[in-house]
């Protein structure tokens, strides 16, 4: 089954053909951070306008490259939830519309699953059961995963996503949108002994997060900076080196906290804030002393992006689901609501 997936859950259109014997065929990615920068994130309306420009272009430049055409895609996935409610409606109104025209099935497929299962596509996979972190702009989440739809939310975010603290602090240190990769980039020359902050609510029982109370300290810091003579270059790299430690101590803790819980060995991380080197690096390094092994997709598939889908419509659709007439976009979706499927990933 060849499956065309799109993805237009915020700022990046997503376009990607997987079939499921051959594996991912082509893919696309137009992200709107130019659209969004002068604004300092993502203004709901110019990201619906972009998708409705990008999308068509980009699923013809994703046909080509797969050296096939319309009458070649089987079925069409794409984002149904969470997200922008003008972005999700559309991507749902032109895949509902292809599919219709093609005379071939769609699916809405959740946003956050997508992400899951995005190591799904590499050459060495994790087996079920295990335990996923998923860390983006707008989640934090310790999930166990015993099946595609067998999901049990261990532990999440109380305030701000880790992504969305990121983004945060980079504006207290003057760094542009998205803020995230500016923050790591500028924590490499950081002193880490300089700072030391918080590992919020790693000294209490449980496997939720809260990153407001960091957020906080973090600005106090600035401010002591800044009222001892100024906010230096050499400042914000510490803060910056100061902070992410911060994120990535509190990360690995509560993931190996996760893993004994319950009893298993095989983590899986996903999301754009996966992508970050430092917590790849310590997570590796942590989970390795305990025998645990830990797994993400390709850093292209960290964000937002259409292979990812494409993959999870895909093994839904081979469950043998389908829209109906009362499938609607989903702004809210919580991923416990997912029915399992019984069938094993292609």
């Amino acid at each position: 089954m060849r499956v065309l997936g799109l993805e237009t859950s915020c700022d990046e259109t997503g376009i990607a053909l997987y079939d499921t014997e051959r594996g991912l065929l082509s893919h696309a990615l137009f992200s709107q951070i130019d659209v969004h920068v002068e604004y300092g994130g993502v203004v709901p309306e110019l990201a619906s306008r972009d998708h409705v420009r990008k999308a068509l272009p980009l699923i013809q430049q994703v046909l080509e490259s797969a050296g096939l055409t319309t009458a070649d895609v089987d079925a069409i996935a794409y984002t149904a939830g969470p997200g922008l409610v003008g972005a999700l409606m559309v991507g749902a109104t032109l895949a509902r519309t292809l599919a219709w025209t093609w005379g071939i099935p769609a699916l809405g497929v959740h946003h956050m699953e997508g992400h899951l299962l995005a190591p799904m596509l590499e050459e060495e996979r994790p087996n079920f059961p295990f335990v996923a972190l998923l860390v983006s702009g707008g989640h934090t989440q310790l999930v166990r995963v015993d099946g595609i739809g067998r999901y049990k939310l261990l532990g999440e975010s109380l305030d701000d996503a880790a992504g969305e603290a990121f983004d945060k602090v980079a504006k207290m240190l003057g760094l542009p949108y998205p803020g995230g990769p500016h923050v790591a980039k500028l924590a490499e020359s950081g002193d880490p002994a300089r700072f030391d902050f918080p590992r919020p609510m790693t000294n209490r029982p449980g496997l939720d997060f809260s990153f407001s109370g960091l957020k906080t300290y973090t600005l106090n810091t600035v401010h002591t900076c800044e009222s001892e003579g100024g906010l230096s270059a050499r400042d914000k790299a510490d803060i910056a080196r100061a902070f992410e430690d911060a994120v990535v101590g509190t990360m690995v803790i509560k993931c190996r906290r996760a893993l004994e819980q319950e009893g298993l060995s095989t983590l899986v991380m996903a999301g754009g804030v996966s992508a970050n080197r430092n917590l790849r690096a310590e997570l590796a390094k942590a989970l390795s002393k305990k025998g645990a092994m830990v797994f993400y997709p390709a850093p292209q598939f960290c964000t937002d992006n259409g292979a990812m889908i494409a993959y999870a419509g895909a093994q839904r659709l081979l469950a043998g689901e389908r829209d109906n007439e009362d499938t609607r976009v989903r702004p809210r979706w919580p991923m416990s609501e997912l029915p399992p499927i019984g069938v094993a990933a292609a």
